[in-house]
């Protein structure tokens, strides 16, 4: 069944405001937990719809996930500009010290609302006596992030003491930390991580892990921590420190060869993999600093499917979702998941894209 041009121009446009999810799925009702969401399957442009706790009867043993294990910062603190109020969120750790950070406006419901970056020169004061200096934009392709240095300070200290996690306007409340951290995030010896949750993983619980290793399902770590998204603007996404460590090289390899399915936990994990993978479609041990975009052009080495959150449709992210599935794939998930009520964002529901089965296959 074919997308409707309406049903693409809603599955391509706004999601409606009371599909948003607002509180954690543990958080809306007695008995429910992080894996209490919805899961949408997508096999080609054939779609079911699932509850994730089913999701390691729908994977099959040799599969693979890879997942980020990149923890996520407390990276928004209130600031001043002179005597006017400012939220600095904290995006990316330089190689030289340096930190790409967004200056935002309190919006007076503890969330914030864009703000002009710059210029440099500008001086910020932190709490505890720290001052925040910015010194040049991060691109020139925009003026929202700018590097700035904090002299003689531990910022993952500052952010540990006078942190909080970002927080998008959709949302009812802040939350603490631990709610936006994943089972696989692991505390980084320089104290970098992710400036927004790796969110795709976060239904994950402790005994759903365990369940997909018993059925024979294989995991492989990565990082990749990511930086403030463009929650106005859509930019493409700036180079982001990632790592594939040798053995998680290995493992994605070795189930490619037998056979497994290549199944990507959020598109940070695409992207990681990805930077990691040559023409030939291996994937090498590989660190550093990744400005990787994901495009249907460009497509896919090692990626056959993916399980992502449902997020409003910017241009980097469905570009991925197309390089991964097609365009056909999104537009008729995108379309279910608004009839089908699904909720959106970072707390909401999530989608899988499977490859197609054979013909012979696709009654199992």
């Amino acid at each position: 069944m074919g997308v409707s041009p309406a049903g693409r121009g809603r599955a391509r446009g706004s999601v409606p405001e009371e599909l948003s999810a607002r509180v954690p799925a543990e958080q809306r009702g007695s008995g429910r937990d992080r894996d209490s969401v919805r899961l949408l399957v997508s096999r080609g442009t054939e779609v079911s719809h699932h509850a994730f706790v089913e999701l390691p009867r729908l994977l099959k043993a040799g599969d693979l996930l890879i997942v980020n294990t990149s923890a996520t910062l407390a990276a928004a603190v209130d600031g001043r500009i002179g005597h006017a109020r400012v939220v600095v969120h904290f995006s990316t750790r330089g190689d030289d010290g340096r930190w790409a950070v967004e200056l935002r406006d309190p919006d007076g419901r503890g969330t914030t609302r864009a703000r002009a970056g710059g210029p440099a020169g500008t001086a910020v004061s932190l709490p505890g006596d720290v001052r925040l200096v910015l010194e040049e934009p991060l691109s020139p392709r925009g003026r929202r992030l700018w590097w700035g240095r904090v002299p003689d300070t531990d910022v993952p200290g500052l952010l540990r003491r006078y942190g909080r996690p970002i927080r998008y306007s959709y949302t009812d409340r802040d939350q603490p930390l631990s709610v936006y951290q994943t089972v696989f995030a692991l505390p980084s010896d320089d104290g970098a991580g992710s400036a927004e949750m790796p969110s795709a993983a976060r239904p994950f619980t402790s005994r759903l892990v365990a369940e997909l290793v018993s059925r024979g399902v294989q995991f492989a770590p990565v990082a990749l921590h990511t930086g403030v998204a463009s929650a106005e603007s859509h930019e493409p996404p700036y180079p982001e420190r990632y790592e594939v460590p040798a053995v998680s090289a290995r493992l994605v390899n070795a189930a490619r060869a037998g056979g497994g399915r290549i199944i990507a936990v959020g598109t940070t994990a695409v992207r990681a993999v990805e930077s990691a993978t040559g023409e030939d479609g291996l994937v090498r041990a590989a660190k550093g600093w990744t400005g990787l975009v994901v495009t249907p052009e460009r497509g896919v080495r090692a990626v056959d499917g993916l399980l992502t959150g449902l997020h409003e449709p910017e241009a980097s992210h469905l570009l991925m979702l197309e390089a991964v599935a097609g365009a056909a794939v999104v537009d008729r998930a995108y379309d279910e998941a608004l009839r089908g009520r699904y909720l959106w964002h970072e707390f909401g529901d999530v989608h899988l894209t499977l490859p197609s089965l054979p013909p012979e296959r696709a009654s199992l």
